[in-house]
């Protein structure tokens, strides 16, 4: 008995695979309802987007929406998502009453107003709703049309050795602005006052005093008696060495009328005395300080013979 091999291209595609077994015929008892398979083409985000679509359809002005064809082609589509059994949102249902309460609006006579004044267009709040939304939907393609990742393009990874990658820092004049500005600050913070101490003596300055009013033939103004170049210590003792002048009634203050300036003047006599008790002082100490340096130049000189007599 001969055995003939029939190709596989030869032999009918099967109808269905099911759980890997060929099926070559359909059941005799399979029964398919008529309702089974039901494809909606046109889907719609909401109310507003279906108005919109049955506008453009209509091909029609949308500031002059015809409301009857409107609001029957609108119930239509309402009744033939019922009639699928699809579920119907609220706001598809509060849209439709507002259609027929503007239909209704429409047919009835529009109020006279006094003056110029028109009464206003029943359809006009749902035209204004209409042109936004359908600008909001037209703002929402031009996004769309952008490149977006994962969609138009993929991301590429690539490893690069951060050795053979050499970063310059960026520095701007800002920065160093700031940098500097800390730099000030850290310096102010860390800084030292030194408080020296100055041996000032109010009897010095009353000398002073006294020898520029001689030299000023006895008269010298308040401002002029006074250097800035002493420094605050300086001129407080100076001025108070002016107050003791002047209360031990060797100078006169004086002022010629109120707000005029004040002048100061020697009394001959007195100043005179003070002047020469002062020198006799000076003298005295410039002894004293001679007589204290003698004794410390023998002792050096005796220490200095004492080593030369050991030394022989």
């Amino acid at each position: 008995m001969n055995v003939v091999d029939i190709p596989a291209a030869a032999l009918p595609e099967p109808l269905a695979r099911v759980y890997g077994e060929a099926l070559n015929s359909l059941p005799q008892d399979l029964y398919i309802p008529p309702d089974a398979l039901a494809v909606m083409l046109d889907a719609f985000e909401g109310p507003l987007d279906l108005l919109l679509y049955l506008i453009r359809k209509a091909n029609v002005d949308i500031l002059d929406i015809p409301m009857a064809p409107l609001t029957r082609q609108y119930l239509d589509y309402v009744e033939a998502m019922r009639a699928q059994n699809l579920e119907l949102a609220a706001e598809y249902l509060v849209m439709a009453a507002m259609l027929i309460e503007i239909k209704s609006r429409m047919l009835l006579p529009r109020p006279k107003l006094s003056g110029d004044a028109e009464a206003e267009d029943p359809r006009a709040e749902l035209v204004r709703r209409l042109m936004e939304y359908e600008q909001m939907k037209l703002a929402g393609h031009k996004l769309n049309e952008l490149p977006q990742a994962e969609r138009d393009f993929y991301w590429v990874d690539t490893l690069v050795e951060k050795s053979l990658l050499v970063r310059l820092p960026e520095v701007s004049v800002d920065d160093l602005q700031t940098a500097w500005q800390a730099v000030l600050r850290q310096a102010v913070l860390k800084s030292h006052h030194k408080i020296s101490r100055e041996e000032l003596s109010v009897r010095e300055h009353m000398g002073i005093i006294l020898r520029h009013l001689q030299e000023s033939a006895g008269f010298v103004r308040f401002e002029n008696l006074f250097d800035p170049l002493m420094g605050p210590p300086g001129l407080v003792v100076h001025f108070i060495a002016m107050l003791e002048l002047g209360r031990e009634k060797l100078i006169r203050i004086t002022q010629d009328e109120a707000f005029a300036p004040i002048y100061i003047s020697l009394r001959q006599g007195d100043a005179e005395e003070v002047l020469a008790d002062e020198g006799a002082e000076n003298a005295l100490l410039d002894a004293g300080q001679a007589a204290q340096a003698m004794p410390a130049a023998r002792e050096e000189g005796g220490d200095g013979s004492q080593s030369d007599q050991a030394h022989s």
